[in-house]
């Protein structure tokens, strides 16, 4: 036996904690009967439906996906712009897969799509450890003063960000700018914008090279390769780690 949550999320139908808002709005049913105990238990042979679609359980598929500008991290996309479901390969459509968190629509680089939403909990769930690390080029020249700041953590949206490791890579004294490497924990909307922008400095171009143990160097733009089970497996203890970085 198994709670119904666990069920829908290896369905890739949504993530457990969206299964518990399914459960909770009438459109789970078991064996013909509509559930609202989110403590509800289903064996092998009891039929699951979401909308009175049925539900079963699908191989747990697990990619990576150099994205580029100009797509939304999305399934879906109200204004009909265009998805990394778009870059899908036709061999994993059958998955139902969906972005683990998002990257903007102007920003590029590591973005992991996965249809097993307990996963995806873990990645960027409140206590997932995962580092995210991105290089930032910004308009203007930065001071090791600005980057004491961000390592020891903004304000922004009104909460404290964690502390950071952060660097400088270079600087363009013709083109006043600076590029920036910096690995975070949290997951706050736009943070990586937020935090530069609470600083003083604007960000031209960001780029997400790592996501736990996993980078994009090899891959091109749009390119999609399936994660190994050593990854998978290396991802999933990195989650365990302390949200608190500490520079090396």
């Amino acid at each position: 036996m198994e709670r119904i949550q666990k069920r829908i999320a290896a369905s890739g139908v949504a993530s457990r904690r969206k299964a518990e808002e399914l459960i909770l709005e009438g459109r789970v049913k078991v064996n013909g009967i509509v559930i609202s105990n989110l403590g509800t238990k289903v064996g092998p042979k009891d039929e699951v439906t979401v909308d009175d679609i049925v539900v079963s359980k699908l191989s747990s598929l697990y990619l990576v996906l150099n994205k580029p500008r100009g797509y939304i991290s999305s399934v879906s996309d109200e204004f009909d712009r265009k998805t990394v479901m778009d870059l899908v390969p036709k061999e994993f459509k059958d998955f139902h897969v969906f972005p683990v968190g998002r990257l903007d629509y102007d920003t590029k680089g590591v973005l992991i799509l996965t249809n097993d939403g307990d996963f995806m909990n873990q990645m960027v769930g409140p206590k997932s450890g995962v580092q995210k690390e991105y290089l930032v080029r910004v308009k203007g020249i930065v001071n090791s003063s600005v980057l004491n700041r961000l390592e020891n953590g903004v304000m922004i949206n009104g909460k404290m960000t964690l502390p950071a490791i952060v660097s400088l890579e270079s600087i363009d004294r013709e083109n006043s700018s600076s590029l920036v490497r910096i690995t975070i924990t949290q997951g706050m909307n736009h943070q990586v914008k937020e935090m530069f922008k609470a600083v003083g400095y604007e960000v031209k171009r960001l780029t997400r090279v790592r996501f736990g143990n996993i980078k994009i160097d090899d891959m091109s733009e749009g390119e999609i390769r399936r994660l190994t089970i050593h990854e998978v497996k290396t991802l999933l203890e990195l989650a365990k780690q302390p949200k608190l970085l500490r520079k090396k």
